[in-house]
């Protein structure tokens, strides 16, 4: 069951969001190992479609690289290399993420990342009312309005999504 708590202790990333004047709400839950967004999506009872993943990839150079994408879906790397203009873009292993980000898998949030440039956003998150998203530690996610990845993130919409594989 989800926790009902009123508030969370600080995160860089909801310092981060509180530093850019970012209205926010707070949404923890019980994180499961591999529950992935279908898990918070469920305790939180909100559709995974609007719940969106922060994914720690890399180019042909090892250039780290923070792609956004709907929780139901997932990132076509062949796509996503043709639109930021790379030979190849494939997910980090977890540690090297880890390093990237300063975040554990499961905890990364798109704000406050250690060593990044700007993100990219599946184009279609943008139309999305209100997004949750990772508030900087497992099990507890933020919502906001998505065009806070662009305007306050500087984000770049990209069209890399399909459906997740079974």
């Amino acid at each position: 069951m989800a926790k009902k708590s009123a508030h969370v202790s600080e995160t860089p990333a909801t310092q981060f969001l509180k530093a850019q004047g970012v209205a926010y709400t707070e949404h923890p839950y019980d994180y499961v190992d591999h529950g992935g967004t279908a898990e918070s999506a469920r305790q939180l009872g909100v559709d995974e479609h609007a719940v969106v993943k922060t994914l720690v990839m890399q180019d042909q150079d090892a250039k780290p690289l923070v792609i956004l994408m709907h929780g139901d879906r997932q990132v076509s790397t062949k796509n996503l290399a043709r639109q930021i203009g790379a030979k190849k873009v494939e997910p980090c292993k977890p540690a090297v993420a880890r390093r990237h980000s300063g975040f554990l898998g499961g905890g990364t949030p798109p704000f406050a990342v250690r060593e990044a440039g700007a993100a990219d956003v599946e184009s279609t998150v943008l139309g999305i009312e209100r997004i949750y998203i990772n508030g900087g530690r497992r099990g507890y996610l933020v919502g906001i309005a998505p065009t806070v990845l662009t305007t306050t993130l500087g984000a770049t919409a990209v069209q890399a999504a399909e459906p997740v594989r079974s």
